[in-house]
């Protein structure tokens, strides 16, 4: 693969154009990791707020897999966007014999891995194929984007975790259900109060397992948010009813938090059912039944590309980084727990 891009260097960006990315994507991430100096409030700069400068350093990516997600990235590297300006889209790979998509060229998986000239890869296939995707792009020395839940096991995601360290490598889980609107109006309205219980329901059309994982995983974005909203929580009990025949199943897991208040969160889904979420917590100070209309939740994939470059440019802390992968992790293993309470033989 061969590209006459003057951009693909390794010069560092000039600071201009690193302080407006900086600026935009502080204003996103500020509710989720501390120490960004963002409220938690803080509203998305405007859009016209983008950089002044043209980087020097534009790094290489492809995007393997092209469903809806992968989709969308690849839209987004496209567009003049603050953060794509510091990448350059090389192609995509993906199982079947696609030839381009909108001029986008296909690559073989051996290609990607080899070039010089891909430096990032963005995991966007089923959750089963994710964890060798990962190990075999950061071996090959590529910094890694993936689509939630990067494994299906807490303990090799320790292990891809380890070995970008060792590889000095960014692996960057994406998170968007951290940054939808819903989030972000649920972050403010729990902040400073007691929670006495609380729950969450989401219901959706079937998902095949074999392809995304454990309800627990394929639902990770669900209990993201309640770790993200009162903190590490432990498991109390999980059940799982199941009618294979009718392509039906509902998860029930009670959790409880630090303070010993219980959260449920289920999962349900079958055919006809609509997705759709549920959610009731009460505090002492008062209710919230579900959340209103807060509106629409704009390129949370692009606010999502933004921290990663954040981290490719070297912009977060370390404490930031080990507050995010803790977090990552600790949901990570309780998913792991919550299948073998259900599945006691896997």
């Amino acid at each position: 693969m061969h590209s006459s891009n003057k951009h693909c260097g390794h010069d560092i960006p000039g600071k201009s154009a690193i302080s407006s990315l900086r600026l935009e994507a502080l204003a996103w991430v500020g509710t989720l990791l501390p120490g960004t100096g963002v409220e938690d409030t803080a509203k998305p700069l405007k859009e016209e707020a983008k950089m002044n400068t043209e980087p020097e350093r534009r790094f290489g990516v492809v995007v393997v897999g092209v469903g809806r997600a992968g989709s969308v990235r690849i839209r987004d590297l496209r567009n003049p966007h603050a953060s794509s300006a510091f990448l350059r889209l090389i192609g995509f790979v993906s199982r079947r014999n696609l030839g381009s998509i909108d001029d986008v060229q296909q690559v073989s998986l051996e290609d990607a891995l080899a070039s010089p000239e891909v430096e990032v890869a963005y995991i966007c296939s089923e959750s089963s194929s994710h964890e060798d995707y990962i190990r075999q792009f950061l071996n090959a020395g590529k910094h890694v984007l993936v689509e939630y839940p990067m494994t299906l096991s807490s303990v090799a995601a320790q292990e891809l975790w380890e070995l970008a360290e060792q590889k000095g490598r960014v692996l960057h889980e994406e998170h968007v259900e951290l940054l939808m609107e819903e989030f972000a109006f649920l972050k403010k309205e729990v902040v400073g109060k007691d929670l006495l219980k609380g729950s969450l329901l989401f219901t959706a059309a079937p998902l095949e397992e074999e392809r995304f994982g454990f309800p627990a995983f394929s639902g990770i974005s669900r209990l993201t948010w309640l770790v993200a909203l009162f903190g590490e929580l432990s498991l109390m009990s999980a059940t799982l009813e199941e009618r294979k025949e009718d392509q039906y199943m509902k998860m029930t897991v009670r959790l409880e938090t630090e303070s010993k208040s219980p959260l449920t969160w289920i999962e349900e889904k079958g055919p006809g059912l609509k997705r759709n979420r549920y959610l009731s917590f009460h505090f002492k100070s008062g209710s919230l039944e579900n959340v209103p209309n807060v509106g629409v939740n704009k390129n949370i994939f692009l606010k999502d590309q933004n921290i990663f470059v954040q981290k490719l440019l070297g912009q977060f802390s370390e404490k930031e980084l080990a507050a995010e992968k803790k977090r990552i992790l600790h949901c990570l293993a309780l998913a792991e727990e919550i299948q073998k309470h259900c599945r006691p033989q896997k």
